[in-house]
């Protein structure tokens, strides 16, 4: 339990400071591109915000739910797949977005990019047997 209580506060220390800091963070995400993901509760369809690293290739937004290499799938992998509307923030900037996960194929394909942009992708993977999954996040374009 204590080390789920601690997860959470330094989730929320990380939330607190790229709010107050305008999206730039320092610690060992200090230079990393942060956003802030909103979903829903897969069961509970409540609230929750996770700050992760993203990349911007080609015009898009990808996150990645490598949960360090470990044999489970981040709390918010199960969210989105479940609702896949999210909000985002980036920097001083939020919208509405949704998610959609990559399929096996294009997410092989786009891995090894991740990886040349940062190489612990590989040591994550390397270390579970699971595939880790790739999202891509799109704003929600205004109907009017």
């Amino acid at each position: 339990m204590t080390e789920i209580s601690n997860f959470k506060e330094f989730n929320e220390a990380i939330v607190d400071e790229f709010r107050a800091n305008g999206g730039k963070v320092g610690g060992p995400f200090e230079g990393a591109n942060l956003l802030l993901l909103h979903t829903t509760g897969a069961k509970s369809g409540q609230p929750r915000v996770s700050p992760l690293a993203y990349f911007r290739i080609d015009d898009r937004i990808y996150v990645v739910g490598s949960y360090a290499g470990a044999d489970k799938d981040p709390a918010w992998v199960h969210n989105i797949r479940a609702h896949p509307r999210v909000h985002v923030e980036v920097g001083v900037t939020d919208y509405d977005a949704t998610s959609h996960e990559l399929p096996r194929a294009e997410r092989d394909t786009l891995y090894p990019r991740l990886v040349e942009i940062a190489p612990v992708f590989s040591e994550y993977q390397a270390k579970t047997s699971r595939v880790i999954p790739v999202f891509e996040i799109a704003a929600v374009r205004d109907a009017r």
